[in-house]
């Protein structure tokens, strides 16, 4: 037996573990995960998923070697014979129709992996597609373009500094079910009683009372779409008040008259109705955030999936920036990370800013954001014919089936593909439609190293996992996938020399910022390959000058300290300055303005989180799916008596003409006109081989929502807030 430590690939948590293994190499098993007490950035937490992560290795559904489909059927066929399938349908295509005519869908889990993050994105500059779609349009990219308008680039995201601030406000957020979420805090509860412990207090903004907000001191239960308007009467009453107080900001920051002006005409009274929160609570806490010495707003997912997301990401920073708290301890900061943090090269305090809408989407004329296009736009650029529709795909660790809105559209459309190849390591709800699946071996046979989340975390610290076991032998890891991948589009073949493409691709990378020192660089960080090489590099070149050796030869990480200010340092934008008004944004308010007196539906629906299910694959764990089931539909019981619903009975939800059949909770726990059911679920589709998950298949969310509702300015798909009618069955 042998013990190990290891960082939790699951969630944004990125928490240390401890694993014991046991048995022949390359047939190791897990008998013991705790958390990691030495580790610098977790110190010791653990949830139920980071346990499960022995059931994941040993999960006898997850694929283990290629499927071709023939004749309708996967048929399980050798690595070479995969790779000679994708080099036989591929390339036509793209001879034949252009790289547009490729499509790459990415999914959260890549985040997780440097081998896909980072040889994902190689492969995606090969083919050369301008049809890019992710995980980023369903819940996050309304806060990368506002931070990208306001700061310079779109991973400069400010973040609580939680250990120090007196009082934290949360809205549209779930930390103690996420642990973070583009905010990476393992042990929020941990977190959170410290900070009440040393007399802070906790604020919590959400339809639904969460398990935040049963921790909180203060729950105020918003109307849900009502973000937008409520912060822009808070910045309102902070100028007629005279609260407003940029503090050492006001040298770096522009566009304060602007934001007077654009909050002078939404008075708290104005829009309490739309919020459902009275006007004299939105006064009080907007001086409760001024007047605290250290405090933080922090908005999360449902400040991003609704009508008004990028509008409501950015007032988020504007209120901590009007209250003194952007960029100063306890308040919203910016953490400064080892690696591949574009706010840390380059020449410091000004850059070229974000540059959005270079193009627009063929059929729907939606704006390209950082060369994504809508998830909600996949299933119409599949099925309308005409020049740059898309006839092949490559999906990686994604499943928009389930977790995008009408999830059928999308799985017909993709059925009609000429050719899809998934990497995922199940037969799931989108991997049965593809043609080749192509598998990874457990994450524990690969290194880890979080390329974006350390850029989002409340501490900075640089920490690094080696593999822990062996895979088959002949197994590729993802990054030798994606790079065999690469050879066949760039017309290098199936049988390549892998080695020898990786070290030209190095070797072009450092030759584009080194120039002739580019074989000494190199030779610095051999004999390394892959995303270990890349790794090495980004390391050295990083703010801290950090090397792999170094973190290889601290399991349990390297303490980099608290978040510290970075403004002007860390600003990327033309003016060398905060834009707290950028003009988009400015411009965008009057749309809201415009819709202020719509009246309330009589029920819209929610989304909601839990602890244990992080993506729809979390649901083929035992570990995770056991006990009470949970994914009802929460209904409080005054729509439960008007809809004539019951407690633990069955109900159908419709909108729009598609419906689906759900278990019903009766609880206060949501606001009246309001009920919530979880996301990823739905697992009820012919052709899988998910036998835990298929068991309680739950209901799919996103079936019954419209691809044709987002944000304007991001794309991002509009998820919550939108109305139902509900049924009894």
């Amino acid at each position: 037996m042998t013990t190990h430590k290891r960082i939790c690939p699951l969630c944004e948590a990125c928490c240390g573990l401890e694993l014991e293994l046991e048995g022949p190499a390359g047939a190791e098993s897990v008998v013991a995960i705790r958390g990691d007490e030495t580790d610098v950035f977790s110190q010791g937490y653990i949830c139920p998923k980071g346990a499960a992560l022995g059931e994941l290795h040993a999960d006898p559904d997850r694929l283990r070697a290629p499927l071709v489909k023939r004749d309708g059927a996967f048929v399980e066929v050798t690595w070479d014979e995969a790779f000679a399938e994708i080099a036989r349908r591929l390339p036509p295509i793209l001879g034949e129709r252009g790289g547009s005519a490729v499509a790459m869908i990415l999914g959260n889990p890549s985040a997780h992996k440097a081998g896909l993050l980072l040889y994902g994105a190689r492969l995606t500059r090969a083919i050369g597609t301008q049809n890019i779609f992710s995980a980023s349009t369903l819940d996050q990219m309304p806060k990368q373009l506002s931070s990208g308008w306001m700061f310079g680039h779109w991973l400069s995201v400010a973040v609580p500094d939680i250990e120090r601030t007196q009082l934290l406000v949360i809205l549209g957020a779930n930390p103690m079910a996420s642990n973070g979420s583009m905010w990476t805090v393992p042990d929020f509860k941990g977190k959170a009683k410290a900070l009440k412990d040393r007399g802070g207090k906790i604020v919590v903004i959400d339809p639904r009372a969460t398990e935040t907000a049963k921790l909180a001191d203060q729950h105020l239960a918003i109307r849900p779409g009502g973000d937008a308007f409520l912060l822009l009467a808070i910045v309102h009453a902070l100028f007629a008040e005279n609260l407003v107080k940029l503090g050492r900001l006001a040298e770096h920051a522009a566009g304060v008259d602007e934001l007077r002006a654009v909050s002078e005409p939404v008075p708290p009274e104005r829009v309490a109705a739309r919020c459902g929160i009275d006007a004299a609570a939105i006064r009080a806490l907007a001086r409760e955030l001024a007047t605290t010495e250290r405090a933080v707003l922090y908005g999360r997912i449902g400040t991003c999936t609704q009508e008004y997301g990028t509008l409501a990401s950015w007032l988020v920073d504007v209120v901590n920036a009007l209250t003194g708290h952007l960029d100063e301890p306890g308040g919203a900061m910016f953490p400064k990370a080892a690696a591949f943090a574009a706010n840390t090269t380059g020449a410091p305090g000004k850059g070229k800013g974000i540059t959005v809408g270079r193009r627009r989407s063929r059929v729907s004329g939606a704006p390209e954001v950082f060369g994504e296009l809508p998830m909600t736009c996949l299933a119409e650029e599949i099925e309308t014919p005409g020049d740059g529709q898309v006839r092949a795909a490559i999906v990686i660790a994604a499943n928009p089936v389930l977790s995008a809105p009408n999830g059928p559209r999308i799985a017909a459309a993709l059925a009609n593909l000429d050719f899809l190849v998934s990497f995922d390591i199940y037969l799931n709800e989108t991997s049965r439609l593809a043609h080749v699946i192509l598998p990874a071996f457990s994450s524990l046979a690969e290194p880890h190293f979080d390329v974006a989340f350390p850029q989002l975390a409340c501490r900075n610290t640089a920490r690094y996992s080696p593999a822990l076991v062996a895979p088959p032998a002949g197994h590729p890891p993802e990054w030798q996938q994606l790079l065999r991948m690469y050879a066949i589009v760039t017309g290098k073949g199936a049988d390549a020399d892998l080695m020898a493409l990786d070290d030209e691709l190095a070797a072009a990378d450092v030759a584009r910022v080194a120039g002739p020192m580019a074989p000494m660089i190199l030779q610095q960080v051999a004999p390394a390959r892959g995303p270990d090489r890349l790794l090495d590099l980004a390391l050295r070149a990083g703010p801290y000058r950090l090397t792999l050796a170094q973190l290889r030869e601290a399991p349990a990480g390297v303490d980099l300290g608290e978040l510290a200010p970075r403004i002007p340092e860390l600003l990327r934008t033309p003016s060398g300055k905060v834009e707290l008004a950028p003009p988009p944004l400015v411009a965008d308010v009057a749309r809201a303005l415009a819709d202020l007196d719509r009246p309330a539906p009589p029920l819209v629906i929610i989304g909601r989180r839990h602890l244990r299910s992080n993506n729809s694959w979390m649901h083929n764990l035992p570990t995770l799916t056991a006990g009470k089931f949970r994914g009802a539909l929460l209904v409080h019981p005054a729509d439960a008596a008007r809809t004539g619903v019951t407690d633990g009975g069955r109900a159908r939800v419709s909108r729009g003409g598609r419906t689906i059949d759900v278990d019903v909770a009766v609880t206060t726990d949501v606001a009246p006109g309001v009920c919530s059911l979880p996301h990823g679920w739905g697992h009820d589709q012919p052709g899988t081989r998910l036998t835990v998950a298929s068991q309680r298949p739950g209901a799919n969310l996103n079936a019954i929502l419209d691809d044709s509702l987002r944000d304007p300015l991001s794309g991002n798909a509009v998820l919550g807030g939108v109305a139902v009618e509900l049924a009894p069955l």
